[in-house]
């Protein structure tokens, strides 16, 4: 049980975890680096202390340094908020030999759910309904790949076991293409995530993409909080969430969900994580589980009433959820948007100094952000500097909420993709809801023609 937590993050999700830490009555040591030096929720902590250089891997992904300066405030329990280390096992092993408590699974479920091919046995066995495709990594014999391939009828996709992110993964149309995808997918995949192993699958068409939100805690109890849709995508990168997704028939939410839950128990889960999937033609399909907190959980937050947060810290604390399954429900209708500082025409980051930031308000409007006027946005971290969440009662209610809000929101000094926002939130298709996972690239190649 402890009682003062790390964060090991910077941003948005800092300042979200030192909020839900403040409200369980924690100690909050915050880390920096000399690029984030004076970043304003820094002031919020009750002990800061700098661990490295701008570059992350000097500071916000030295895990010597995060180890250290928990072990010098003091810390109890380190909590790594999304990206960086979240999902790093060695480093929640380092945690775990230092006495700590990683805020998150245990290093053994993060090993199991980070591969994608273990990952896919233990759905299996579960229940949970995966892409079809053998659930082993592929053998070195040329004739046996392409063996499975044909088996699985193409197109297939190619990916490294311990991929993610969007990287490590090619489409293969024909047989021609195999040996090519497979080569470079393999170079990749030892270059990036130092594991060659990649396996196959089929590739679905037109598929949505569609997740499933879970909250476990250490006794055995294992719930799903509800579904969200995150198929606006660029370049395998979430632009536009959504919960619940629309259109899926409740009963098979309900269905998947609970197998995820099982999922869970299984494997000894704890903590949050969500379970992604592909959805087509009536059909759920296992992709992978991420085993942390995600960027999108506020939609989930204002659909179910509950702080996923807090829960998750409850959890590491070893307290059983005092919440069932039958507790749960899904009221109203939830987007959120991605903004970042980046050009919305080329997508080229736009790091420098906020002259002017004026955010919504109003009845069922968030916005989590880190930043404000006077704020210097560094060059050496992910872009995204703020998330608009708008709750309503029904889907068309938030999303004439979600246009007043984008139509409210003011960026002075940078290029921000809000003005993309404001045309997607008009989008017929997105409007209309289902969109598949190339959507928004095929209307962004429609937007840039002649």
């Amino acid at each position: 049980m402890f009682d003062s937590v790390l964060i090991a993050n910077r941003g948005e999700i800092a300042l979200r975890v030192l909020r839900a830490c403040r409200g369980l009555g924690l100690r909050v040591i915050a880390i920096h680096s000399e690029a984030d030096r004076d970043a304003p929720y820094l002031r919020l902590a009750d002990q800061v202390l700098c661990i490295g250089p701008a570059a992350p891997g000097d500071s916000y992904l030295n895990q010597a340094a995060i180890l250290a300066a928990a072990q010098v405030t003091g810390a109890q329990a380190i909590h790594p908020g999304y990206g960086f280390l979240s999902e790093n096992a060695g480093f929640v092993e380092r945690v775990e030999r230092a006495g700590l408590t990683f805020i998150g699974p245990s290093s053994a479920c993060i090993r199991t759910m980070g591969d994608k091919v273990s990952a896919k046995r233990e759905m299996r066995a579960a229940g949970v309904p995966c892409v079809p495709g053998p659930d082993v990594s592929l053998p070195e014999d040329e004739a046996s790949v392409r063996a499975v391939a044909r088996d699985i009828g193409y197109p297939v996709i190619v990916k490294a076991a311990g991929g993610g992110g969007g990287r490590g993964m090619r489409v293969v149309h024909d047989e021609a293409g195999l040996l090519p995808a497979l080569s470079l997918t393999r170079e990749e995949a030892r270059r990036a995530f130092s594991n060659p192993e990649v396996y196959i699958e089929k590739f679905l068409l037109h598929p949505r993409h569609v997740e499933i939100q879970v909250l476990a805690d250490s006794h055995g109890t294992a719930l799903w909080l509800g579904s969200r849709d995150c198929s606006l995508q660029r370049r395998h990168q979430k632009v536009i969430e959504e919960a619940p997704a629309p259109g899926i028939p409740a009963h098979l939410i309900a269905e998947v969900g609970e197998r995820c839950a099982e999922a869970c128990r299984r494997i000894g889960y704890c903590g949050v994580g969500t379970f992604e999937f592909l959805y087509e033609n009536g059909a759920f399909y296992f992709i992978e589980m991420n085993t942390r907190l995600q960027v999108e959980h506020p939609v989930t937050e204002l659909t179910s009433g509950i702080d996923i947060v807090q829960q998750q810290i409850r959890a590491a604390r070893g307290e059983r959820l005092t919440l069932t399954q039958a507790d749960i429900a899904c009221r109203g209708h939830a987007f959120e948007c991605r903004i970042n500082a980046e050009d919305p025409e080329t997508f080229r980051p736009s790091p420098g100094l906020i002259t002017e930031w004026s955010v919504p308000g109003g009845w069922g409007v968030r916005v989590d952000s880190h930043v404000g006027s006077g704020y210097r946005v560094p060059p050496y971290y992910d872009s995204m500097v703020a998330k608009l969440i708008v709750h309503g009662a029904t889907r068309e209610d938030a999303l004439t909420r979600l246009r007043i809000a984008l139509g409210e929101m003011r960026v002075g000094g940078i290029a921000t993709n809000l003005p993309l926002h404001r045309q997607i939130a008009q989008d017929i298709d997105f409007v209309a809801g289902g969109v598949d996972i190339h959507h928004l690239e095929r209307w962004l190649t429609a937007r840039a023609a002649p």
